[in-house]
């Protein structure tokens, strides 16, 4: 029986506020089941990484361009193409950041769309119904293009379908209430035109799917009154192109899906396999009036499957990769990972309950971030059961609470008895039985603390961060309910376990990190092994100067009088700031040992630059300061001492210092350099960049060196003692 997992979010979205689409113009899949690329309706183009649910790249064309069709990749170039303003075409590789400096040809007519069906090249479909392949196009991009469609008919719909070593442009156009559906083949080129049958007056399809089975391309379409088409025409059976005459179109009526009061506005339904059909914006038939849903209907028995409400508005949109659905709704763009399993009479009816709880167990509803992000290293081995275990088994025995039931108790029952039924739950089941329960009991709890204030649990809510079986798109209000009851090791813990935090909550956490009283951190319990980093950082002996990461700190002093040589003035100045600071004072830390572990975990946590900087503008000057000192002193720390990182124990990167130190200054350099205090700091990190530059230089120049030293062929017995003479040059 089909079946619907837990979902997340894979990106917000910006509906404009007078249009009723969500934003989004197209989703394609990118060279693997796990990337997509996502085109909005202006001028964005970006790619994700599903399972990370973050942005890889992102690409945007001018103010005052649109892009106006989705964009599509090749696999064989591994190259993006899209259309801008109807007719530049553009194309570009992931490593461009530009793309005004990438390659656009401007053609003669109007592009509908461009399409790249996997094993196929990328065809272009003009909006008057003529074909291109993309590379003949480009040959002569100001060819003649001919119209193929009537005067007052317009395209509604198109798709690229691979089938039998043949590519298909598959399009259907409108005009004056008739619909067309037309099958165009490549290579050689023939086209046939079909007519679809008339619904009921003044209605037109809402959406189309293609498919392709037993040598047949099969049209599913939803037509406003709920009724789910399917025509199916042969790929054997394409003659000669016969012109503009059309061809009747039979049907066949597959589902007759309940609209409730009126007509359907914003729905859409996909062909998933042979059996199975995805709809969106339909009312679930058991639901009340005003709920949209996500459903999954057979076809072969006529019943619904599986179906999980969509918060938020619908806006008919719907696709599907890899055994995935991308629907928009409201202001999220989610995915819903769903099974389709060879379907039976027995299963469409029920009748395979056993069958069924096990199938459901297979696939995980929530990831599993541990798996994805360190393999399947650490399975936790079962404990060998001796005589005591086996008599607390017998004494637990007694009848339990199922994940349901608990799940009902956490709604009403009181803080003592919702710890002792959930941590028993977690105690006696085995993790990876309980993994798609663990997002829901998760979001209860987080729910019912949001709106009952006497309501918490905070040691319950530990312990399921630590089944790493949740992740921030599961439980997108497990932090900020953290953060609004100042459950600072809650936090840590978020960071530390959710890889998919948005560049918002980030910095609701660094806000609240940077704001907190010294006093009030030191009382926060923390993760050890991140307090002994920083213990064991701040105590440590200042070891020999030296060179260190390319920073030597008694070059600091000669580094900021080479920034201020612009008088005679300012480098007396810097004399006497040399002779003062003989010894860096900037060696005492700013901040409390606490703030200092809890603004460490904000480093390590992941982020998009794009993303992040408009929040990071949000701080006040005086916490930008603060920030940037502690990074100071992170920088000097780090430089100073030969191995600052300890194996085993949490700690930021020289790397992650510098991206936020030049994050924190792109967002705040005008307020910093109107602020007296920040002079001296500003200099100082002046210093630093210096110092990483001139660090990259010298391993420019042995660059070379190297590369003849890896070419040298090494003799392959030298004995036990050799001596040589290596002439680099």
């Amino acid at each position: 029986m089909a079946a619907l997992y837990e979902g997340y979010t894979l990106c917000g979205l910006v509906p404009a506020q007078t249009l009723p689409n969500s934003g989004i113009q197209g989703i394609e899949a990118e060279r693997d089941s796990d990337h997509v690329v996502v085109t909005d309706s202006t001028r964005s183009v970006t790619l994700y990484k599903v399972s990370d649910q973050k942005p890889l790249s992102s690409w945007t064309v001018k103010q005052g361009q649109t892009l106006t069709c989705p964009t599509v990749y090749n696999t064989q170039t591994k190259e993006y193409v899209a259309v801008s303003d109807n007719k530049v075409v553009r194309i570009w590789k992931e490593e461009d950041i530009l793309l005004d400096k990438t390659f656009k040809a401007t053609v003669s007519s109007d592009v509908w769309r461009v399409h790249c069906a996997p094993g196929g090249e990328p065809v272009v479909l003009f909006q008057r119904g003529a074909v291109r392949l993309l590379d003949s196009l480009l040959s002569a991009p100001q060819q003649p293009i001919e119209e193929v469609l009537a005067q007052e008919e317009t395209i509604r719909w198109s798709t690229n379908i691979v089938a039998e070593s043949q590519q298909f442009v598959i399009f259907t156009t409108e005009q004056k209430g008739e619909n067309f559906l037309y099958l165009q083949r490549l290579n050689p080129n023939t086209l046939q035109r079909y007519r679809l049958e008339r619904e009921e007056p003044g209605l037109s399809p809402l959406s189309f799917s293609a498919s392709y089975r037993d040598k047949h391309i099969c049209l599913l379409y939803l037509y406003p009154n709920g009724h789910v088409y399917q025509s199916v025409v042969s790929v054997r059976g394409l003659g000669a192109d016969e012109g503009a005459q059309a061809l009747p179109l039979p049907r066949t009526l597959l589902l007759g899906l309940p609209v409730g009061e009126g007509l359907l506005e914003a729905a859409s339904a996909l062909v998933l396999d042979e059996a199975h059909v995805a709809v969106v914006g339909v009312p679930h038939p058991s639901a009340g009036a005003g709920k949209d849903f996500l459903c999954i209907w057979n076809t072969n028995f006529q019943t619904l499957q599986a179906g999980k409400e969509m918060a938020g508005k619908i806006y008919g949109q719907l696709w599907t990769y890899s055994n995935k659905l991308f629907i928009p709704h409201g202001k999220t763009l989610s995915v819903i990972p769903y099974e389709c399993p060879k379907s039976s009479l027995a299963s469409a009816l029920g009748k395979l309950r056993q069958a069924r709880t096990e199938e459901s167990r297979a696939p995980a509803s929530v990831p599993s971030w541990n798996n994805i992000l360190h393999g399947d290293k650490a399975q936790p081995s079962r404990p060998v059961e001796t005589r005591k275990t086996r008599t607390n088994r017998k004494t637990q025995s007694a009848p339990s609470l199922t994940t349901d039931q608990i799940l009902e108790l956490i709604k009403t029952a009181p803080v003592e008895e919702v710890q002792k039924e959930v941590e028993g739950l977690l105690s006696r089941a085995d993790i990876q039985d309980l993994q798609p329960s663990v997002g829901q009991l998760a979001s209860t709890l987080v729910s019912r603390s949001l709106a009952d204030p006497a309501f918490y649990t905070p040691s319950t809510l530990v312990q399921l961060v630590h089944t790493q079986s949740l992740c921030h798109s599961v439980c997108p209000d497990l932090v900020l309910l953290a953060l609004e009851r100042k459950d600072y090791f809650l936090c840590q813990l978020c960071l530390q376990f959710f890889p998919d935090i948005p560049e918002a909550v980030t910095c609701a956490c660094l806000k609240a990190f940077i704001s907190m009283p010294d006093v009030d951190a030191e009382k926060v319990s923390l993760d050890p092994d991140s307090v002994s980093f920083m213990e064991t950082l701040i105590t440590r002996e200042r070891g020999q100067v030296g060179l260190q990461n390319g920073f030597s700190p008694t070059s600091c002093a000669e580094d900021r009088s080479d920034a201020l040589s612009g008088g005679g003035t300012v480098i007396n100045a810097a004399a006497e700031d040399k002779e003062k600071t003989s010894t860096p004072p900037e060696q005492i830390c700013p901040v409390g040992l606490h703030k200092a572990v809890l603004l460490n975990e904000v480093l390590l946590t992941a982020y998009s630059d794009t993303f992040l900087l408009p929040h990071l503008k949000d701080l006040s000057s005086q916490h930008v300061v603060l920030f940037l000192q502690y990074l100071q002193f992170l920088y000097l720390k780090y430089s100073q001492d030969a191995s600052p990182q300890i194996h085993g124990l949490r700690s930021p990167s020289l790397a992650q210092i510098m991206d936020w130190v030049c994050l924190l200054l792109d967002a705040h350099f005008t307020v910093l350099v109107m602020t007296p205090e920040a002079k001296g700091l500003l200099l100082n990190l002046h210093s630093f960049v210096k110092s990483q530059v001139r660090l990259f230089s010298e391993l420019g120049k042995i660059e070379s060196s190297l590369h003849e030293l890896n070419k040298m062929k090494t003799k392959k017995d030298v004995g036990q003692y050799s001596i040589e003479v290596i002439e680099l040059f």
